[in-house]
């Protein structure tokens, strides 16, 4: 009997430590930027910049059909704001709330800013509306697709933090530095 109880511990122990280090590779994949999972969960907030869009207030009309409102500058800080806010634009916004308890808006992502044909001395990509990319085929490892996740720019299997965006700059970010492309004009 001592001998299955012996037994019983030992599996259990063996177990729990190879369930702890499976936990601990998945978090240094995570660290090195691998590609979100299909399955995580999207925080982010899609819609229009409406009308009552304002220097402190940012006002979403979202693909629910609800009007939302989020503050930009609060007492402790200051929205990221990627790509201006124009009514009628596109945005993609990650919010929270502030000590205030009023919505914050923490990241604005300017989607129809986004959309365009981006180069830097490497690599030209054409970001295209439905999620597409366009990419040379000579590429070694050409962009395909692209989606916003939790405020992050998942370009195909890349996963990037936008660092700038402007009318004709896009700086992206990820752990092995900053890649500055140019606007293309057509």
């Amino acid at each position: 009997m001592k001998k299955i109880f012996s037994l019983a511990i030992i599996m259990i122990v063996v177990t729990i430590a190879v369930s702890c280090n499976g936990n601990k590779n998945k978090n240094e994949n995570a660290a090195q930027n691998k590609p979100a999972m299909v399955d995580e969960a999207d925080s982010t907030i899609y819609g229009r910049c409406g009308e009552g869009t304002s220097m402190n207030m940012l006002q979403l009309l979202t693909d629910k059909g609800d009007t939302l409102s989020f503050t930009l500058i609060s007492a402790d800080t200051t929205a990221n704001v990627q790509g201006g806010l124009l009514a009628g634009d596109r945005l993609a916004v990650l919010a929270c709330k502030d000590a205030d308890g009023e919505m914050f808006a923490n990241t604005v992502i300017n989607l129809s800013t986004l959309l365009g044909k981006w180069s830097d001395i490497n690599r030209t990509f054409d970001i295209q509306e439905g999620g597409t990319v366009e990419c040379s085929n000579q590429e070694p490892k050409p962009y395909v697709d692209w989606r916003i996740l939790n405020g992050k720019l998942i370009l195909t299997s890349d996963t990037f933090s936008i660092y700038k965006l402007g009318p004709d700059s896009l700086m992206l970010e990820n752990n092995q530095g900053i890649y500055a492309y140019k606007r293309v004009m057509k």
